[in-house]
């Protein structure tokens, strides 16, 4: 655990019943990433309480395993896939979120539990899939307060929809948005910023999705007209 991080929360999700004392839990991991794969199965092959399962027969799995490095539409897409099988809890090991609304999305699409990717050691993996076996989730403290504080910022925004401040944008969408206005392209933005170019393409388009725009010279000049930039 990372130093000043708060502790992970554990609640009762009440979807999944617990397994039957002695038995192993089946789970299937979903990366994109082949890396990313190989590495939660290496890292939960050697425990003997889980019994891994290939994607060509992972309907009915106890767990299911989404790692990825955000929650672009694909891994929305996946997720909501997986949601309609009552049979299995979902959980997601992530790089970072992008967003409050990103959290909120994986909420939504049925994840009940999640663990940062580079805290994703072979124990806390187990702790995890365990807690998800009994019908559990697990959320760490800081998400936690990180989308009760989106989720407040969207209750106020229904109350007042026509306000608009600086905190409508995060410092790296606005620095995106300013750098679109300079006439940079996304290859160029990513450059620029040291981020690769899929994350440039869904931090704005996850800008352009949130305040309803059309294109990013519509959110250009949106940000443009409220001061955000």
């Amino acid at each position: 655990m990372t130093q000043g991080q708060q502790n992970d929360i554990t609640f009762s999700s009440g979807t999944v019943p617990p397994p039957r004392s002695g038995r192993r839990v089946s789970v299937a991991v979903y990366a994109a990433d082949p890396v990313l794969h190989v590495g939660v199965v290496h890292q939960l092959r050697q425990r003997p309480e889980i019994e891994l399962v290939d994607e060509g027969h992972a309907e009915g799995a106890r767990v299911s395993l989404v790692t990825v490095d955000t929650v672009d539409d694909e891994t929305v897409a996946l997720l909501r896939r997986l949601r309609q099988d009552s049979r299995t809890s979902t959980g997601l090991v992530v790089g970072t979120f992008e967003s409050g609304d990103a959290l909120q999305r994986a909420i939504e699409c049925g994840v009940t539990a999640v663990l940062r990717r580079a805290e994703a050691d072979q124990d806390r993996l187990l702790r995890l899939v365990l807690a998800m076996a009994k019908g559990e989730g697990v959320l760490p403290g800081d998400l936690v307060a990180r989308l009760m504080h989106h989720v407040g910022g969207l209750q106020r925004a229904a109350l007042d929809p026509h306000a608009s401040s600086l905190s409508t944008l995060t410092a790296r969408e606005a620095d995106m948005l300013r750098l679109v206005s300079e006439g940079l392209d996304t290859a160029e933005i990513a450059r620029k910023t040291s981020y690769s170019e899929r994350t440039v393409k869904n931090v704005l388009h996850e800008v352009i999705t949130r305040l309803q725009l059309r294109n990013r010279t519509h959110a250009v000049g949106f940000a443009l007209r409220n001061g955000l930039i």
